[in-house]
């Protein structure tokens, strides 16, 4: 405990150390946080995504904070059948207890997530390249609309570019500076990057290939070779622990998990190709979405002239002030280039759509390049070039606010979800009940939250009890046009399962159709 006391004083005479000598530095910063702050949380209540993922988290973290139910698998992901581990569930456990079961709570996290994210782009790039690389980055970053939007809300994928950068940063410590105590927070930091979304998958070559030239540089000091190594076990350890509760889970049910892991790299005819040079044709149209996605504000003609800027004055101005570059600049260009090769090569080589939160894992990148490449400009003495810069900034600044999410109509998930609910105690009469949701791209999750939440007499069908688990009732919401509802001839299982029935009654509740169904006699 001495010991902490000890680092935490000393970190914070350094940090008054640094806001006494860096005046303007500061204050420049706490206005970028600031904005970031106010673009994530502004009415995050309202904006936030509350569907059946985000449900179905509340619903299993509630269970471990009320019942005391231990998780050892977190979500499902999308293909493949596959589940990632329960870091992300341990980690919004606090929120959603300190914001009274409000799922508010855990989307405020990850919103600060994102804004000390802001804050790390920005020292980053400051320690990599200088004070305007970093400057540059992290006020576009705090802007970016793709950004914001998985910045405010809570789901697994959400909290990756905060982990998967501060990966990134670890193993730049360990490699540049020999601070190998850096090994531990890339132990930590990479477990959340693999349980966020297992693209995480493509951090491990470029994390594995520095920490094989740092192992490399220490190899012929004794003391320094030691050290790494104790550090890295120590490192190694705590990833292996915060992986175990999925390990174990997997051990108990056959290891099905494992083997839809396996089925997915090695039945790849739909999924992945393991062929490098399949990526090359992909290559551009990738680095061009991404670019427009990330940087560009979503504008699809001012994506497609920033990606061929970047890319032309990254390899123009690197390749002819290499020599002239400092070792630590040659460096964080390597370690940069590398980060963003394998992602565009990794993305290339995946089959199937590729949706705006694969690119977590690597967020931070092309604004970090950005920077560097507005600074290496700036830095040229001609004054005309100069203007450059500034144009390219103030151009992607205004594309991205004016797609800013804010600008928008709130989407009012989470309301609607309460006023749903509360709409189907009421009818349900204190009764016990069925329920159902016919919807294109929802389920139920996002509404029985609030119902197990509330106490409410729902029951699921089992199709092996049916005598117990079928009700007099069937509460269905139907989130589509009235038209495309059909609840009494619905596919749905759960609707099936009520057997014959009628519509006996039917409301609008905030836009949203909902019936009580009962037995036909």
């Amino acid at each position: 405990m001495e010991k902490i006391k000890v680092a935490i004083e000393h970190y914070w005479l350094t940090v008054k150390s640094w806001v006494k000598e860096n005046p303007e530095e500061f204050w420049f910063l706490v206005f970028i946080l600031s904005l970031g702050a106010f673009l994530r949380l502004f009415r995050i209540g309202e904006y936030m995504t509350f569907l059946g993922d985000e449900g179905r988290d509340a619903v299993v973290v509630r269970r471990l904070l009320v019942y005391g139910d231990p998780i050892l698998v977190g979500p499902g992901t999308s293909i493949g059948n596959m589940y990632l581990g329960p870091l992300y569930y341990y980690l919004i456990a606090p929120a959603l207890f300190l914001a009274g079961y409000s799922p508010v709570g855990p989307s405020i996290l990850v919103a600060i997530l994102g804004v000390v994210t802001v804050g790390m782009v920005y020292f980053i790039g400051r320690e990599w390249f200088g004070k305007m690389a970093g400057a540059v980055a992290a006020f576009l970053y705090a802007v970016a609309p793709t950004v914001i939007i998985f910045s405010r809300a809570s789901w697994n994928p959400n909290v990756m570019p905060f982990f998967a950068l501060l990966s990134v940063y670890a193993v730049w410590r360990t490699w540049r500076e020999r601070e190998f105590n850096w090994l531990i927070v890339l132990g930590v930091a990479f477990a959340f990057v693999m349980q966020s979304h297992y693209l995480g998958l493509v951090l491990a070559p470029v994390l594995g290939l520095f920490w094989l030239l740092t192992f490399r540089k220490n190899r012929k000091e004794k003391v320094e070779r030691k050290k790494f190594w104790r550090k890295t076990v120590i490192g190694l350890s705590f990833f292996l622990f915060l992986m175990s509760p999925l390990v174990i889970f997997d051990a108990r049910h056959g290891w099905n998990n494992f083997g839809a892991i396996r089925t997915f790299f090695a039945e790849r005819q739909t999924t992945v190709s393991i062929k490098p040079w399949k990526a090359i044709p992909n290559a551009w149209p990738i680095y061009e979405e991404y670019t427009t996605r990330l940087l560009a504000g979503r504008n699809v003609t001012v994506g497609k002239y920033t990606s061929i800027a970047l890319i032309s004055l990254t390899v123009i101005l690197v390749g002819v002030k290499w020599k002239k570059l400092s070792e630590d600049r040659k460096a964080a260009f390597f370690l940069l280039l590398t980060w963003l090769l394998s992602a565009t090569v990794a993305l290339g080589l995946y089959k199937q759509h590729i949706y705006d939160h694969y690119y977590g894992f690597f967020f931070a990148a092309p604004f970090l390049l950005l920077g560097a490449v507005m600074l290496l400009i700036w830095e040229s003495k001609n004054k005309i070039i100069r203007v450059l810069p500034v144009l390219g900034f103030v151009i992607l600044l205004v594309f991205n606010l004016l797609d800013s999410p804010i600008k928008g109509s709130p989407v009012r998930q989470l309301q609607r979800s309460q006023e749903v609910v509360q709409k189907v105690i009421e009818v349900s009469g204190g009764e016990r009940y069925n329920f159902a949701l016919i919807a294109e791209r929802n389920y139920e999750a996002g509404y029985r939250y609030f119902m197990d939440v509330r106490g409410a007499p729902v029951v699921d069908i089992d199709p092996q009890n049916t005598k117990d688990t079928i009700t007099n009732q069937l509460l269905v919401v139907c989130e589509m046009e009235k038209q495309k509802c059909d609840p009494t001839h619905n596919a749905k299982a759960e609707v099936a399962a009520f057997g014959w029935s009628k519509v006996e009654s039917e409301w609008n509740v905030s836009g949203i159709t909902l019936y009580k169904l009962v037995h036909t006699q």
